[in-house]
């Protein structure tokens, strides 16, 4: 994007309309407050992303003349209400959707709120693309072809549980983009295996308590496939699609170190009838010694998933069960004496992400642990909650910005990829 002029500040008037306000530009939130955006974290709304009202949130922009931010209650006598993009996968979010929040606003969805403005008749996010590969881009998504290949394949499968879970729930009931490519047979296919988990997350999107006052976007598995469940499907799609993976650990589970036993048995069968693709494990990382038995059964790749590289954030988010900190960073060794690609699944906060002290405790993991990737993802949760109960307001204000941080790490690390998505063999260069 080369024009200069910032983007104009987007509300909604509450009843789903959309629009700009041309008097006001576009701001972006952090931790101590708004922010214009630099015209490098700004960026087209990427196809395939949604517009989120905020319900009982004060919009805030930048009033040029007079130099300052200003709370917009309502616009040419009408209420208005704060809006955000949620972008679509493989982008990373820069500042979050400038607002102040009512008194009795609701607590947001699990999503993640990106700044959003209007400029030259098109929608900008303040985000930057951290992955080049069009996996889950929406551009191949034919529906109707899907849903056709979804009947096929439990036409192929009668009799395995977790292929109808992945086309009556996953493909069906919630759209999701993995499990959509499974039954195109092609690239990356989800394997979930656990109805159980040791962590007790924040912001999980699979289980809530009722108190949190959200409602999580999807229900857990709530069977244990068998390993030759497992075998049945993955094996056929390790052989035949471009760029295969197969991933055990998704959003529709808890954590499959919990039924490692199923695992094991089940990478050994696959490993019995093909030597194609890459086995890939998405985990907390809780069992060290579970993860060095699934590397030894042959297990190609794992992505650990972090919020934070602190143990302190860490663990308040978390909340682990009978697993510490140490014990993460013990897998991700094993991985590495193993010589797996290892990638960090990293949520990215701005203002917690590029603050310094998060940025030495990711370097000191780094060397430690000699990561191949990380998969910069970005935290879906109301911010406003996940601020408050980590207390990051005491942080202090030396945020680099997301896209100084990128940086930063690519300088200090040269081998570093940095992505979205798990790789495929032919991008792990050897490993």
């Amino acid at each position: 994007m080369t024009s200069s002029k910032p983007p104009y500040l987007v509300v909604s008037d509450g009843c789903g309309n959309v629009f700009e306000i041309p008097e006001l530009r576009m701001a972006g939130m952090t931790l101590s407050g708004p922010v214009v955006p630099e015209e490098e974290t700004l960026l087209p709304l990427p196809f395939g992303s949604d517009l989120f009202e905020l319900p009982k949130r004060i919009p805030v922009g930048y009033h040029p003349k007079r130099r300052e931010f200003v709370e917009v209650r309502e616009y040419r006598g009408q209420q208005v209400y704060a809006v955000a993009g949620f972008m679509a996968p493989a982008y990373v979010q820069c500042y979050r959707s400038a607002y102040v929040s009512l008194p009795n606003a609701p607590r947001l969805a699990l999503y993640s709120y990106t700044a959003l403005g209007w400029r030259k008749g098109e929608f900008v996010a303040a985000g930057m693309r951290i992955d080049p590969d069009t996996r889950q881009d929406l551009r191949h998504v034919d529906l109707k072809q899907i849903q056709q290949r979804g009947q096929q394949m439990l036409k192929r499968y009668p009799n395995n549980r977790l292929v109808r879970h992945l086309v009556e729930n996953c493909v069906c009931r919630y759209g999701c983009p993995a499990a959509r490519n499974f039954v195109m047979e092609r690239w990356e296919c989800p394997v979930p295996t656990s109805p159980a988990c040791n962590a007790d997350c924040v912001g999980c999107i699979s289980e809530q308590p009722d108190a949190s006052g959200v409602t999580p976007p999807q229900d857990r598995i709530c069977f244990v496939p068998t390993p030759e469940e497992i075998a049945e499907f993955t094996v056929p799609h390790l052989n035949a699609a471009p760029r295969a993976v197969i991933s055990f650990g998704q959003g529709c589970e808890g954590e499959p170190l919990l039924v490692g036993d199923t695992l094991e048995a089940a990478i050994r069968l696959i490993r019995q009838r093909t030597d194609k693709g890459v086995i890939n494990l998405n985990t907390n990382a809780s069992r060290p010694e579970m993860v060095e038995r699934l590397f030894a059964a042959g297990l190609d790749s794992m992505r650990v998933s972090l919020n934070s590289a602190q143990p302190s954030v860490y663990t308040a988010y978390y909340q682990p069960r009978n697993y510490t900190f140490d014990d993460v960073l013990e897998s991700l060794r094993i991985a590495r004496k193993f010589n797996r690609w290892t990638s960090l699944n990293y949520f990215v906060f701005p203002g917690l992400t590029d603050h310094p002290a998060e940025m030495a405790a990711l370097e000191q993991i780094l060397n430690d642990a000699q990561v191949n990737m990380i998969q910069a993802r970005n935290m879906n949760i109301d911010p406003e909650w996940y601020i408050d109960l980590m207390g990051f307001a005491r942080l202090s204000p030396e945020q680099t910005g997301i896209p100084a941080w990128v940086r930063h790490f690519r300088e200090r690390f040269p081998a570093l990829k940095f992505g979205y998505f798990n790789p495929p063999r032919e991008d792990m260069g050897g490993i």
